[in-house]
This record gives C-alpha cells, structure tokens and sequence, in this order.
C-alpha cells in the first residue's frame, strides 16, 4: 500500500516489527460485496525473511471464517492507540499515530501441527512463553489462520 505522508513513513524493518510487537489488537478487514467488515482480533506475528505473517484464531463458523474462506485476501489496521498533540487554533489539534496498515493473502491452516504452532506465535505475542499445552481436542475445533504480507 502506498502511503501519502511518505516523509512519516517507517522503512527500517526492525523498528516497523518492533511497533507490531507493541501492538494488542489486529483489526481484519474485508470488502464484503458492497457492505465493508471489520473485525478487531488477537494476534501472534512473525517475520521470516521477507514476509511478515500474522496469526489469529477462530471459533469453526461465523462471518469472519466465512469471508477467510471465500476470499482469501483482508486488509488489516494495527495501533497504538494515539498521543494528542494539543494546539491554541482548533484546526492545528492533532494526533501523533503509531499504525501499520496493510493487506495480504489468508491461508486457514488445517494440520494439527500447524494449528499448535499458529497459537504458540500467538500467545508468546500476549504472554512471552511459546510453549503452551494444545489439547488435541482444543486444535481440532479452533480455526487458526495466517495472514502474509
């Protein structure tokens, strides 16, 4: 995507991963027919190479899976929130935002293995452990999907 304020743009690849780690919501957007859908999500990350590939999960049926599985494409929003930049002029107001925007292909990861792995880069994102217990019967109902950009 290309972005207007280039003169703000974040090119170093190490500071662009280390603004998504800092990140607690992943919001997944797709362009359903003529209506939009957002959805705001928990998330693992990874960078290998020169792909970025974001984890979230899902209950096994819902709009969300539905529009993963039909269209295998969404953009995608993450923040930090934003610090208020106050002004004396109303219109000079502003607002300092940290944000990655982007889109990619979704992939519904359907081995048991890839599912585990998939929910291990998420919750070392929220907890910092990577090596958490997966019931079997936890994988098999869990949809687990992976976004590369």
């Amino acid at each position: 995507m290309e972005m207007r304020r280039k003169d703000l743009a974040v090119t170093d690849p190490a500071a662009l991963d280390e603004m998504i780690r800092r990140c607690d919501c992943f919001r997944l957007a797709f362009a359903d027919g003529s209506h939009p859908y957002i959805v705001p999500l928990s998330f693992g990350y990874v960078h290998e190479g020169e792909e970025r590939k974001f984890y979230f999960h899902s209950a096994g049926a819902g709009r969300k899976v539905d529009l993963c599985r039909k269209l295998g494409w969404a953009g995608f929003e993450l923040d930090n929130g934003g610090r208020i930049k106050p002004n004396a002029k109303a219109c000079d107001f502003s607002v300092a935002y940290e944000s990655v925007i982007g889109e990619g292909a979704i992939q519904e990861l359907t081995d048991l293995k890839d599912k585990a792995a998939g929910l291990q880069v998420i919750m070392a994102h929220y907890s910092g452990r990577g090596d958490w217990e997966m019931p079997e019967s936890v994988l098999k109902r869990t949809c687990v999907f992976c976004l590369t950009v």
